[in-house]
């Protein structure tokens, strides 16, 4: 049973405590009911919530979380009771999280910049003409840059410039679809 508001954050950080809760009204965990966060990508994780009265709360500690290796992971936050043979399991929600990298595990030279950022520097580097070796031989779409026509590489760089803003103005919060444009028909 998914639901369009998400129960589980869907960004973690790698060293960083996490700790949510939920309310899960038909599976409370006064009865008995426990709530486990199956995470499966780069490593297998198991979460396990403590009951508080009807509360399930998951609380991962940085120490835990440091040893977690970045990447995308399938999840499923399932609810249970009893065991064996009586064991009961339903599926609360189901989705992909990400679990970000602890920075201070990383070597110097990493770059965090997206990959709409990075092909956009890119392609503005060879419009430029100022390409290092390297960028000369950036591949988009199976294309070579320093082959690419001008005319493509300007339509390409209009096109990843929209997506780095989308993203921008994602982490920001702002709405995806521009500008709200408000009037009164009278």
């Amino acid at each position: 049973m998914a639901s369009a508001d998400k129960y589980v954050p869907q960004t973690w950080s790698a060293g960083i405590r996490t700790s949510f809760q939920l309310a899960l009204t038909a599976y409370p965990a006064s009865q008995g009911w426990q709530a486990v966060l199956y995470l499966r990508g780069a490593d297998a994780i198991d979460v396990l919530s403590q009951a508080d009265n009807n509360l399930h709360v998951f609380d991962v500690s940085s120490a835990v979380s440091t040893t977690w290796k970045a990447g995308h992971y399938g999840y499923s936050l399932r609810v249970k009771r009893g065991a064996d043979a009586d064991l009961e399991m339903d599926e609360i929600e189901s989705g992909v999280v990400q679990i970000m990298a602890d920075v201070l595990n990383l070597t110097a030279g990493q770059d965090f910049r997206s990959h709409a950022q990075r092909t956009l520097d890119a392609i503005e580097a060879v419009l430029e003409s100022r390409a290092t070796m390297d960028q000369e031989r950036y591949r988009i779409n199976n294309r070579e840059l320093y082959r690419t026509p001008i005319e493509t590489l300007k339509k390409l760089r209009d096109q990843y410039r929209a997506e780095v803003a989308r993203e921008i103005a994602k982490a920001k919060g702002k709405s995806l679809f521009g500008q709200c444009i408000r009037y009164r028909l009278q």
